[in-house]
């Protein structure tokens, strides 16, 4: 079962988000064939990020934990709240 991944950003942090963003890009890259959608939360500007969601794929809630700690993200301190839900997926890329 797959689990949505909800990180909102401390206030203030975007330098924080953009000087680990390179090596958050690198983690997303390790773990590609688990990933099924990810991105950044914008706010109402719809350019400055807020926050991160991501759709991991895995039966194993502390596997998606262990890849949740290891984000450079993570390891920053970039977060000010964590949200890991198990997701159903009823619709994805249009279909059902």
């Amino acid at each position: 079962m797959p689990f949505a991944i909800m990180a909102l950003d401390k206030p203030g942090s975007g330098s924080v988000r953009t000087e680990n963003r390179p090596a958050h890009l690198e983690h997303l890259d390790r773990y590609a064939a688990r990933l099924l959608a990810g991105g950044a939360v914008l706010a109402d500007d719809a350019a400055t990020p807020v926050g991160s969601l991501i759709v991991y794929d895995s039966e194993d809630r502390a596997e998606v934990e262990a890849f949740l700690a290891a984000d450079p993200f993570t390891k920053a301190g970039l977060f000010a709240s964590v949200s890991i839900y198990p997701w159903r997926k009823v619709f994805f890329g249009g279909r059902r």
